[in-house]
């Protein structure tokens, strides 16, 4: 079995209880979750904390977009390999792979058990 605790997570979410239903089910499956409702505290959390396994990003936020922190990731020689996955309520898959490369993409509202699964395979 995938020991997961020692992976960690990096998600932004500007909707209170939407952030706190994601990293509830993340710490359920044995993630260590850090959680930021914009990008500046996400850049602060990211420049004082370990390095991420994976980020999951929302893509409208107060202070920018998730896409253009995507963007940036995929382009930094030190995150270019890490897992990023895009949450979205209001684009579509092709629109966030015209602006960004995410490794995957999850459609607001989502179903839990899919949610879980698409995070398990991205994180291997």
């Amino acid at each position: 079995m995938l020991n997961t605790m020692e992976k960690r997570i990096y998600v932004l979410e500007d909707n209170d209880d939407i952030r706190e239903i994601v990293s509830i089910l993340l710490q359920g499956e044995k993630y260590e979750v850090f959680a930021f409702s914009n990008i500046a505290a996400l850049r602060s959390g990211v420049a004082k904390g370990k390095p991420a396994d994976l980020f999951l990003l929302d893509v409208m936020v107060p202070d920018g977009n998730g896409m253009d922190y995507c963007s940036e990731l995929k382009s930094s020689p030190v995150t270019a390999r890490m897992p990023v996955v895009m949450m979205s309520a209001n684009f579509s898959n092709e629109e966030i792979n015209k602006r960004c490369f995410a490794d995957d993409y999850i459609h607001k509202p989502f179903e839990i058990d899919d949610f879980v699964e698409r995070i398990s395979a991205q994180i291997h």
